[in-house]
């Protein structure tokens, strides 16, 4: 195995734990919320939340972390799996996303979603109601997709690194 084989690996493993810790803190605060409120969430429950300093900035993180998680995700660990597999990234990052569902790591459809919803944040969290409560309630089932993403690049890890001894 050379150096930039090791390298790479790393270079993985950092942006995988980076991903992770951004997961459960998003997960955490949604757990914080669910002590108060209920998902999806209604209108009568995003007035109660932003009347809750405590539950808004509960709300404040669940939008940050997710939109972090998303950027780390797209611009740095998908990038380092797959320079780890040896495979060549320059290229656009739509080749890069097939590159991944080839090998059932994502699906593409999902990743655009996903990444429209955080788009969505930028320029429409906290300007409307409705729209507010509805980003949220798409965060939260995201979340699961997402976990899902770093599971299967952590098992397809192992995977490589179980043939590399075999």
């Amino acid at each position: 195995m050379g150096n930039k084989t090791l390298i790479y690996r790393q270079k993985v493993y950092n942006h995988l734990k980076e991903s992770y810790r951004h997961l459960l803190r998003l997960e955490s605060a949604f757990d914080e919320i669910e002590k108060e409120l209920t998902f999806p969430l209604q209108a009568e429950d995003y007035n109660e939340l932003t009347n809750s300093k405590i539950l808004l900035a509960f709300c404040d993180q669940i939008i940050y972390r997710f939109s972090k998680l998303q950027d780390i995700m797209g611009a740095k660990l998908f990038k380092s799996f797959l320079l780890f597999q040896g495979e060549n990234i320059n290229k656009p990052f739509l080749d890069i996303l097939n590159e991944l569902e080839k090998i059932d790591i994502i699906c593409v459809d999902e990743w655009f979603e996903m990444r429209d919803l955080r788009n969505e944040i930028a320029h429409d969290y906290g300007e409307d109601e409705a729209m507010s409560i509805e980003i949220i309630n798409a965060i939260y089932k995201t979340k699961k997709e997402l976990k899902k993403i770093l599971e299967n690049i952590e098992q397809y890890i192992k995977k490589i690194q179980k043939n590399e001894k075999s």
